[in-house]
């Protein structure tokens, strides 16, 4: 495959890219010919980046509807909430099998041009899914919902991997004390990734090698966020959207929302979806280089944008074409000419904010048997021209 005359994110410099398999085999400032009936497609005002990395995503949680009305202290305290207020409505979700509710939130990912996403919770054991589903990690609640997670923690046979665990989501001592324990706890010194941070210090960032920043839901739950502008220089920062439960489906609105917070640079927001997160997971994608796995998101350009302005502007409607492992799993219906050898039977039309796109997998049957469990589901697509998405 080969992807010709497209803008590398943050620049204004046209890139060519050539892809062999899953891997990325070139990347040149010259239009790359095609050889032996190769794909090719040029493009036209049109922004190339990695495919994003959502560290932190409930795969089966995205089916729900964001639960709260007020701001709470800690995630204990919401937690407690919308279990006595919204009983019956948690209920009801949860009567949607647990592999149909991860399908589609493999889907609200793929849509948003989301090639990786980190999993928290139990092992899914999805197969040849769309998106890479990270989950070797030793994923842990939090301190306060995990039960025995001090003897949990130091599991000997999981010495190796990275603990994956909620901490510090709150704004009162109660979060701030169990980043402390969860520390002290440590004994092995395992690599900790933390997620949501609000009420961690930058002392305690230094024992941490990475946090996971979900700037959206924190403010739904708590009306603030991390101090991401301090914790940066005591770890790595990652970015996550977390589910619907607290947040929007979209995750081009939680970057927005960071970037309107302006605790990190343009640079610095950006490397939380690529090159933070391929460190901190051991991932080999995230970069647009040689020997790289293909992952690639192509988009248009909004008019009047240029740089990082022209990537933080998109939304899923703007979405050309997205790579996964070096195959397409979406693009946008004026492709389609010069998709001419693709087996488009193996695509769903969908429309988002009324732009058509093509995405691999039956999406709408997916939809359809949710919706046999669920009838109050509310999908941001239509298989119809006349869907608007927030």
């Amino acid at each position: 495959m080969i992807l010709n005359n497209v803008m590398m994110a943050g620049t204004d410099e046209p890139v060519n890219i050539r892809v062999a398999g899953d891997k990325i085999a070139g990347v040149s400032s010259s239009a790359i010919l095609p050889e032996n009936n190769t794909l090719a497609l040029t493009f036209d005002n049109a922004i190339l980046f990695p495919g994003l990395i959502n560290s932190h995503d409930h795969l089966d949680f995205n089916l729900f509807p964001q639960f709260g009305n007020r701001l709470y202290s800690n995630y204990t305290e919401w937690g407690a909430y919308i279990h006595e207020a919204y009983k019956n409505e948690i209920g009801d979700v949860l009567k949607i099998p647990v592999s149909l509710r991860s399908e589609w939130g493999v889907y609200k990912n793929l849509l948003c041009g989301v090639t990786t996403v980190v999993n928290h919770g139990e092992r899914l054991g999805l197969t040849d899914s769309l998106i890479t589903i990270f989950e070797d990690t030793h994923c842990l609640h939090s301190v306060q919902f995990e039960k025995n997670w001090g003897f949990k923690l130091n599991n000997p046979t999981k010495i190796k991997l990275p603990v994956n665990i909620h901490v510090g989501e709150g704004d009162d001592w109660l979060s701030f004390n169990e980043i402390d324990q969860l520390t002290t706890w440590n004994l092995f010194r395992k690599k900790l990734i933390g997620v949501h941070a609000v009420a961690m210090a930058e002392d305690q960032a230094k024992k941490f090698a990475a946090i996971v920043w979900c700037p959206e839901s924190n403010y739904f739950l708590l009306g603030k966020t991390a101090k991401i502008n301090r914790l940066k220089t005591q770890t790595n920062v990652l970015f996550g959207t977390d589910s619907t439960l607290t947040s929007c489906w979209n995750i081009w609105r939680h970057l927005q929302l960071a970037r309107k917070t302006k605790l990190l640079s343009d640079v610095e927001l950006y490397n939380t979806l690529n090159n933070n997160s391929t460190k901190a997971w051991q991932l080999n994608c995230g970069d647009i280089s040689v020997g790289k796995d293909a992952d690639l998101v192509i988009a248009k350009i909004k008019p009047g944008t240029r740089g990082f302005d022209s990537f933080f502007s998109l939304g899923p409607q703007d979405i050309l074409l997205v790579v996964h492992k070096g195959k397409i799993r979406l693009f946008d219906e004026t492709l389609l000419i010069q998709l001419g050898t693709l087996n488009v039977e193996d695509f769903s039309k969908i429309y988002i904010n009324e732009v058509c796109k093509y995405v691999q997998g039956d999406l709408p049957g997916l939809m359809e048997k949710i919706s046999g469990y669920y009838p109050a589901a509310n999908f941001p697509v239509s298989t119809h021209q006349n869907a608007t998405v927030l």
